[in-house]
This record gives structure tokens, sequence and C-alpha cells, in this order.
């Protein structure tokens, strides 16, 4: 009898000094809207909803929640990565080297004193505008819309560029996705670098990024997945779930939008409590004393 109390209290103080469930907060897939006939490379929002550059048939279009056309850009060539801002669509056009803005039915090439080759990407910030010149292997940078700096050059040391893809604007820098450096960067409003980010997750062509409030995204196209870093470039989570050849993503309210160029589809993500997996070396630790 009194072994088996012995025993008893042996389970109780076993069972008392076991770890509770680690949590944490993270993406989680909840839907995956079907585009019909759409491959689509980059995305933005207005009020009306949500902005695709569909490249492989030259146009830009807008759609809806459930992934129906309400209205298109049409006769582009080759539209990449896309930015609206006032109501005006903004889109590079890879094709011809010439970046466009749209204000209802109304058109107009941006006036660049530099020659564009192949801009892949732009984001647009009141009058701030900033370009992704990815044959130039360059950023083309305009406080005002009028007067233009550039800064990068190729190369793979700190501020340099392999053919960035996409940029964003935010209040205090310039986030560059340099696509087959397979990294992201950031710099201050006047080119100098800041960061260099995602090196060490083994990128293979970082096509796409996009900059929220607290965090920062990338796709990782060949690989099949989005990156989540914060803003001091520490690696959050991988997001791998219904992603087939990701290009862009956009946050809208709560909401994470990601493009799936080859799946023709957008993958909704919703942040959530999971559980945090014991990592395998700890699974495992008894085997290996034994």
């Amino acid at each position: 009898m009194k072994n088996l109390y012995i025993i008893l209290i042996a389970a109780l103080t076993l069972y008392s000094c076991k770890e509770e469930p680690k949590t944490q907060i993270a993406w989680v897939h909840t839907k995956t809207i079907n585009l019909q006939g759409i491959n689509p490379i980059g995305i933005a929002q207005d009020e009306n909803g949500l902005w695709l550059s569909d490249g492989d048939h030259n146009r830009v279009v807008q759609v809806n929640l459930n992934g129906d056309i309400q209205q298109s850009i049409d006769s582009l060539d080759r539209p990449m990565h896309i930015a609206t801002d006032a109501g005006i669509v903004y889109i590079p056009q890879y094709g011809n080297d010439e970046v466009l803005s749209v204000l209802g039915a109304t058109k107009k090439a941006i006036a660049i004193t530099d020659s564009l080759d192949a801009p892949a990407g732009i984001d647009a910030r009141g009058n701030a505008i900033a370009i992704a010149d990815f044959y130039n292997n360059r950023i083309l940078y305009t406080e005002d819309g009028v007067t233009w700096s550039s800064f990068g050059k190729e190369g793979k040391a700190d501020g340099d560029f392999y053919y960035p893809t996409d940029v964003q604007i935010t209040d205090d820098a310039i986030w560059v996705a340099d696509a087959y450096n397979n990294r992201l960067q950031k710099f201050d409003k006047k080119g100098n670098h800041l960061m260099t980010v995602g090196e060490d997750q083994k990128m293979n062509a970082a096509t796409g990024i996009y900059v929220s409030d607290k965090e920062v995204f990338s796709t990782d196209f060949e690989n099949n997945r989005v990156l989540v870093f914060d803003h001091e470039g520490n690696f959050k989570q991988e997001i791998n779930d219904a992603i087939l050849k990701p290009t862009d993503m956009l946050l809208v309210g709560d909401i994470l939008y990601v493009t799936n160029y080859k799946g023709k589809s957008l993958s909704v993500y919703e942040q959530k409590e999971v559980l945090v997996e014991a990592p395998l070396e700890e699974e495992h630790r008894d085997d290996h004393n034994h």
C-alpha cells in the first residue's frame, strides 16, 4: 500500500510539472478565392475593391471578394507590381519601359527624365513615388513627383541589387524586394542602406514585398511560401499553406491576401492563436539519452 501511495505522489508531481501547451499568434489560411482567367502578379486596393495586375493578359483588373472582375484597364504591356493612391492606379509596364497613372478613364505616362529598363514595381504615397527599375538594378525615387533621384547598382553587397522587383514606401524608409539576391533591403529616403533582411532564409526569388505597421512580408516565389519578419528583420513565420508561386501580398484591415501567379488565385489569411510545436530535438531527446 505504501508503494502505491509513493507511485501516486510521483505521478501527481510529474503531472503538475508538465508544461502547459504554448501558443502564439500566427497567420492562418482561411479560404482561397479562385480567379477565372487571371494570372495575378501585383495587388493593390482602393475603396471599390482589389486591383490585380494580369501581365499574361496585358491588363489590370479590379475584382470583388468573390474574384469576379468589376472593371479592367486593357491594352497594357506586361503590367507588374502596381500601387493605388488617392483614386489613382499606378502601373509599371515591364514590356515598354513606361509607368502609367490611371484615374478613371484618363491614362497618362509619368514623366521621368531618365530612361527605365523594365520597371517591375511601384509605390506611391501622395507626391512621393518609388519605382523598381529591374534591368538597371536601381530604385528611382521622387518626393514631389518632379525631381527624381536614384540609388543602387548591380551587385551583391549591401545596397546593391540583382534585379529588384518590388518596392514600398513607409513613413521613414524605402523597402525593396531584391529578387535574385534572395533578400529584402531597407533604405532611408536618401537611398542610404539601413538593413538587409532574409538572407538566412534560403529564399529563391524574393519577388514581392509588403510592409505593415508591425511586420514585413516577402514572397519566396520558387519555394512556394511567404516569409514574415518584424521591422528589425527578425524572422517570425513561414506561410506555406495554399500557396503556389506567390508574387505579392496586401493587408486589408486584418486580412492578408497573397497572389498566387501559378495557382490563379488569392489566398486569404487571418491571425489566430495556434499551438507552438515542440522542436524536433526536444521531442527526441529521450531517444538519444537511451
